[in-house]
This record gives C-alpha cells, structure tokens and sequence, in this order.
C-alpha cells in the first residue's frame, strides 16, 4: 500500500515503489482544487522571498483580521495554525481529553492524534444506507460518553454533510455534558453557499463548539500547510497558548493573505467545475460496475466492482502513473473502496480510461 504515513498525495513513496519521477504522477490521492492557486499567487510567493532572512508575525494579526473579516466573527475566535491538522492537535494539547470520540470511516488523523495524546478513542460508525453518516442518536451517545468528540462536515471519504439540525443536536448536546464537538470543515470552501450546512453563524451560542478549517484544499497550497480554527474566545485562547511560536511560516502567511483576497470568479468557477466533474465521474464510474455515493466535497468514495481489490486497483493503476487513495484501512469500509480526488476533465478522462483498462484485464 502507498499509505506508509496513513494519508494519500505521498508521491515520494509511490515515486520508490513505481519508478515514476514525482512529477509525472496524476495524483488523485489528495483533495485539491483541480484549478491550481489563484492567478498570480505564485508570482506573489517568489517576490516574498527575500523576507525569509526574518521571522514570521507570531501573533499572524494581519491574515486574522482577514479571516475575522471573511467569516463575519471576532478576531478573538481565530486560530491560525500550520495546516488544519495543528489545530486539532492544539484542540487536545489544551483541552487534555481522556475520552476522544470519532464517528467512523473518517480523517485517520483524529484517531492518530488522540491517541499521540494518551486518549482513549471510542466510536461510532455511519451506515451505507446513510451515505456514512451516523445516526445522530448514536452521535448524541458518543458525546454524553467523551470528553471531545470530531466530527467531519463534510466527511472525508464520503463527503457528505450532516444537516443543520443534526448539527444544532450535536452542539446542545456537547453544551449539556461540557463535551467539545469538534466539526472539521476543512471542505466547506467547496460547497455552494446555498447547499452549505455550518453553525459559523451560531458560533458564539456554543462554548463548547470548535469549527476547523483548511486553506491548502481550496485555494491548492497543501505544501505550505495552512489551517484556522473558529471557537469562543476564551477557548481559542487556550488553544493558542498551546502553539508553538512561528510555527506558521512567513511564506504561508502571506499564501493566506493573498487567497483571502482570490477573486470571485476563481471561488465560482471552482465551485462549478467540482460539482460538473464530480457527476461526469459518478455517472461513468458506475458504467464500470462501481458504486458512489453522493459526495458534495471535491473526492469521491468508490466501491470497486466485485473480484477487485482496492490494493489491487492501486496498484495497477500506479504502475500506469495514477495514484487512488486505497480506504481499505478505513474502519467501516470495504476492502473494494477508494477515495478518488475530482480533477479536470483531461485528467477524469484519463482516470476513467485506465479503469476501464484494468477491469477489462488490459495489461
């Protein structure tokens, strides 16, 4: 398996194991926006660079100025840490739960982190006949039994979204037992504003809620690792206190400030590519005997065709110099499952193609 680290888009080790030049790859592994940064962004990077003979804003006030802005919140609840992974890792430092709940198949970091933290991880598992989505009773459960509880929205690898209502029972309910309901929307930036279910717009009824987002998937910066959290002062505070000084770098500030200010044609036509090319690839894969399920994030869950393994899949399609996301390892999924980032069409074409090879026994 690729996963050596637990996560997709390590081109380093498929690189090793295929003989193929990083480069050269079509990385369907990792989630990123198939449009690349925002125009321009990279010419901003390069004339930055000479200012990394000095330290970055440890307090980042600038971009959590623009972030406060952007999301309509005070700049006390803003958390900006080193990719979105930091700051449930600064969540955990500050907050010491014995008891970590996770609503399975989900992110593997949630588990990883806890347990790098001395929590004790207890589950609960969505169903198919949900998409993956748990029963909110049973949610509701985990939260009386944990000390913090993750809970993506959308979730990685199914993508799909729990509605606000089901949110709005999660939070009471964490407010009730003072559990902390962590809801990680690192993919949110991808959903209509229309069709998006968050509580941002709660936030300050909730003491106990943490909402974590990502900029690398967006706006396709994931080398320069950039992440924030939205809590209640008092909590983003103690989160903060957590935090390694300069642990976000100059060049990934800057990144942060630039995108913030992206325009909204690129946020549009991001938007609209992802949601055209994710129902182009649903509708051909399940000509190829697979099975989806209704996704409304920028990757795909896959359910192979009977006789084929995720391993095997991942395996012929990398030696062809295409990566898939193997979820075998994924509690409550199947060992026929992958996760398939949604890219340009010349890139879904050419996935498909391969595929199509491969099942059809084309060596």
């Amino acid at each position: 398996m690729l996963e050596v680290y637990g996560h997709g888009g390590d081109l380093e080790t498929a690189s090793l194991r295929y003989g193929i030049a990083p480069g050269e790859f079509i990385d369907f592994s990792a989630n990123i926006n198939p449009l690349g940064p925002p125009p321009g962004l990279l010419d901003r990077l390069r004339d930055a660079l000479p200012g990394v003979v000095s330290y970055p804003d440890p307090g980042h006030r600038t971009l959590t100025l623009l972030l406060a802005k952007k999301n309509n919140v005070d700049k006390e609840t803003i958390v900006i840490g080193n990719g979105a992974a930091e700051n449930m890792a600064l969540a955990l430092l500050a907050l010491s739960p014995k008891v970590v709940g996770i609503v399975e198949p989900c992110f593997s970091e949630y588990a990883t982190l806890s347990k790098q933290f001395g929590a004790e991880v207890r589950s609960v598992f969505g169903t198919e006949e949900r998409a993956f989505k748990a029963e909110p009773a049973d949610v509701e459960r985990l939260i009386g039994e944990s000390d913090l509880v993750f809970i993506g929205q959308p979730n990685n690898p199914n993508g799909v979204q729990y509605g606000l209502d089901e949110l709005r029972l999660f939070a009471e309910a964490g407010e009730r037992h003072k559990t902390y309901v962590v809801l990680d929307e690192a993919f949110v930036d991808f959903i209509p504003d229309t069709n998006r279910q968050s509580l941002l717009s709660e936030l300050e009824r909730y003491r106990y809620l943490i909402l974590i987002r990502s900029m690398t998937k967006f706006y396709a910066i994931p080398g320069l690792r950039l992440g924030y959290a939205m809590a209640h002062p008092q909590l983003a505070a103690m989160m903060r206190d957590k935090q390694v000084t300069w642990s976000v770098n100059l060049l990934a500030l800057i990144a942060g400030e630039y995108c913030l200010s992206a325009s909204e044609e690129y946020e549009a036509a991001t938007i609209a590519l992802v949601a055209q090319q994710r129902e182009f690839l649903r509708d051909r894969l399940s000509r190829l005997g697979c099975m989806t399920w209704p996704s409304e994030g920028n990757f795909l869950l896959v359910r192979l065709p009977q006789g084929w393994s995720a391993k095997g899949m991942q395996e012929a399609l990398g030696r062809r110099g295409i990566l898939v996301r193997s979820c075998a390892m994924y509690p409550g999924l199947s060992d026929r499952d992958i996760r398939i980032a949604v890219k340009g069409n010349d890139d879904n074409c050419k996935l498909l193609t391969e595929m199509e090879r491969v099942v059809g026994g084309v060596l």
